[in-house]
């Protein structure tokens, strides 16, 4: 296996395929790189390096008992970009991945990274306050973390079927798809699950949406039943060079069920 060892001691699991412009993956809670092996190959296929990482605590990863924050999980992609000496890079982050993936480019990647692509992003920031009262309450967090600390195998075997909007009307369950979520979420520390609740919900993304002046692209389903839609338009609105694209009826989880779709229009945004 491909491994970092980064500076307090995690290992750190990455896939690196191809040659060509490096595209970085940041995967969504609580899955791992394994997520973006549409895109993964999609991709390798037109020419690009491909790279995913598993989050620490996620995946094949080290489950540190520590940092399971965003910051961490930023400097984390820091270490692993600079020994790969990555430049000149595409980074396409999921859900809590885009948040990694816009901080990211705000804080460590000045000359390394060419554009963003945010895609049911959990920027700018999900939970309910007195600043954001369109925000999601902090009684949903709640449930999360009920049923990921304590009923995790039950919850996470559950968790797809709104996910990829398979409770809407004439959608069937792929289970091949919520077979392959809950292996995934498996893979990882439930302590590292527990606390990533509280980094995809609470972290602020304004200020690094605000300072990524590069070519950003936002893709948000409109039937998104996990990060609700109006994020997107915010985010968007933020973004010094930001372009937003939704998508009727599409679900959280749309780079695995509607992938065609989506690597079409990401390809067509790098090529641009």
């Amino acid at each position: 296996m491909s491994t970092i060892k980064v500076k307090d001691g995690t290992e750190i699991y990455y896939k690196d395929w191809g040659t060509g412009q490096p595209i970085v993956f940041h995967h969504g809670w609580p899955l791992s790189g394994d997520d973006w092996d549409t895109q993964m190959m999609f991709f390798l296929q037109q020419g690009y390096r491909v790279i995913a990482h598993d989050r620490r605590g996620h995946g094949r990863s080290g489950q540190s008992a520590n940092g399971n924050n965003m910051d961490t999980y930023v400097a984390d992609i820091a270490e692993l970009t600079e020994a790969l000496d990555l430049k000149d890079a595409i980074h396409i982050g999921h859900s809590t991945g885009g948040g990694e993936a816009i901080r990211y480019a705000a804080q460590y990647g000045k000359d390394r990274v060419a554009k963003v692509v945010l895609i049911s992003a959990v920027t700018p920031i999900m939970i309910q306050t007195d600043s954001n009262p369109e925000g999601v309450p902090s009684s949903i967090f709640d449930e999360i973390r009920q049923g990921t600390g304590f009923t995790r195998a039950q919850y996470f075997y559950d968790f797809p079927v709104a996910f990829y909007g398979w409770n809407r009307e004439g959608k069937e369950v792929q289970e091949g798809i919520k077979h392959n979520w809950w292996r995934q979420g498996m893979m990882g520390s439930v302590l590292a699950h527990y606390e990533g609740i509280k980094a995809f919900s609470e972290s602020d993304f304004t200020e690094d949406l605000k300072s990524v002046s590069i070519p950003v692209l936002v893709l948000h389903g409109e039937d998104d039943q996990i990060v609700p839609y109006g994020q997107a338009p915010r985010a968007a609105e933020l973004l010094p060079n930001g372009k937003l694209i939704s998508y009727p009826g599409f679900p959280h989880g749309m780079p695995t069920t509607e992938a065609e779709t989506i690597n079409k229009d990401i390809l067509a945004f790098i090529k641009s």
